[in-house]
């Protein structure tokens, strides 16, 4: 295979316009760019996403938050939910049992001014209180 033949094949390209040389060529004076506008001047460059001083439509638009991934856990208050005290070992496992929280619970913290008493019957590492 020889790759002495690098031309583009015939009819394939086409001659690049001239622009601003003279009336008869058809782009001459304002070599296309028209009659006066910020656009027909020399060193123009349209920003991205510029409308003409209309507002853009990404100002427009609402911005969007994110979700943080790092999990929240689920607030206990022992004070007045009485159950949680009732309970002899204190798990997820049985929080979900009891009817506490739901089964989606990752992480729990029980708080109010008794929760550090029951410190003692946690026995789960994704349960904490609140050291207040």
């Amino acid at each position: 295979m020889s790759l002495t033949n690098l031309s583009p094949a015939c009819g394939s390209t086409h001659s690049k316009k001239r622009l601003g040389r003279g009336q008869g060529s058809g782009t001459g004076k304002t070599a296309g760019k028209g009659n006066k506008g910020q656009r027909a001047r020399k060193g123009y460059n349209e920003k991205r996403g510029f409308e003409g001083g209309q507002q853009p439509l990404h100002r427009r638009l609402p911005k969007v938050g994110f979700t943080s991934k790092i999990e929240k856990p689920i607030a206990i208050n022992v004070d007045k939910v009485l159950a949680v005290k009732e309970l002899k070992e204190i798990t997820v496992a049985a929080l979900i049992e009891s009817g506490i929280v739901k089964n989606s619970a990752q992480k729990i913290k029980l708080i109010g001014a008794s929760a550090k008493e029951l410190a003692g019957n946690i026995k789960d590492e994704n349960i904490t209180f609140s050291g207040k």
